[in-house]
């Protein structure tokens, strides 16, 4: 039987939100770990998180016989790309470092996260929550122009990854992304937590938009946190500090109906375990969730492989 789904896990399952903070647990002890859990691919975390060095880390990986799969940049294209506005430099420059290693370590996507629009600690607004049609347009040209050059240049797919916070995270805002960026160079990295925490249904976009599910990030939100979340109208740091994300199979949306849909896609996708755990007060807590929940998507469907 084909095996299409490869289940992977990030720094960010491990607490690791930063390129370097002593709250986050050392890179080194990271890819040890990911090892032992039984994970083989990786995403790269936050730039400078993990060896920049094409040789280094490729020794690194090899010495824990792992991959990488993927790289995360941030954007905010929503603010303009032309004329007196800068979101397109300010995007590109780190955008193509995380590029040329992903493309080095023979990773296949870049995940594209949107800036948020309030301030994730004070929870002041930096801009309006709502995009208007001039928002729109630079959001979508801005996506569209990033795919084309990570693919032509670097072989790369650009997976959009909608986030609490911002203006892309519920359920009408993803279909209206979707609806304005060009399937040639924008698919969507499937959060099922932030589709969640958004109000968006995993399943119901999977049977909606298939051709646009590139890629996945698996994780669970706590219903009866989120509640609170939203009744306090708190940010995304403080809903994260509260345990809003949570261990599978404890939260939702169920991942075992998320993979089975996905299955029904047939082609090859990664699964990648990213469950957010920053700040990690104890180094001895990841890993045995990420074993766990390794063990438990392994067993929701029969074609997931390491």
């Amino acid at each position: 039987m084909a095996q299409n789904i490869t289940i992977g896990t990030a720094p960010d399952s491990w607490g690791v939100w930063f390129a370097d903070d002593p709250k986050q647990t050392p890179w080194q002890r990271f890819l040890d770990e990911v090892a032992e859990a039984g994970y083989k691919t990786i995403e790269l975390g936050p730039y400078g998180y993990l060896p920049t060095d094409p040789s280094q880390l490729a020794d690194e990986l090899a010495a824990r016989d792992l991959n990488v799969c993927a790289g995360t940049v941030f954007t905010a294209f929503h603010r303009g790309i032309d004329g007196s506005a800068n979101a397109w430099e300010e995007a590109w420059e780190p955008a193509r470092k995380v590029a040329e290693l992903t493309a080095a370590m023979g990773g296949e996507h870049i995940v594209v996260i949107p800036a948020m629009w309030r301030d994730d600690v004070t929870g002041q607004a930096l801009e309006p929550g709502v995009l208007e049609a001039e928002g729109w347009d630079s959001l979508a040209k801005g996506h569209d122009r990033l795919g084309k050059i990570l693919q032509e240049e670097f072989g790369l797919k650009q997976q959009f990854h909608s986030h609490a916070d911002s203006h892309v995270c519920g359920q009408s805002d993803i279909e209206k992304f979707l609806e304005v960026t060009d399937p040639q160079y924008t698919t969507l990295c499937l959060d099922t937590g932030h589709a969640e925490y958004g109000g968006a249904s995993s399943v119901d976009l999977i049977h909606r938009f298939p051709e646009r599910i590139g890629y996945l990030h698996l994780k669970q939100i706590n219903p009866d946190i989120l509640a609170t979340v939203r009744e306090k109208d708190m940010t995304w740091a403080a809903a994260n500090l509260a345990g809003v994300m949570c261990e599978p199979p404890s939260g939702l949306p169920d991942l075992n109906e998320v993979l089975q849909e996905v299955e029904k896609l047939g082609r090859p996708i990664f699964g990648i375990v990213e469950q957010d755990m920053y700040p990690v007060a104890d180094f001895s807590v990841p890993l045995p969730i990420a074993t766990r929940t390794r063990n438990y998507l392994h067993s929701c469907v029969s074609r997931t492989h390491v």
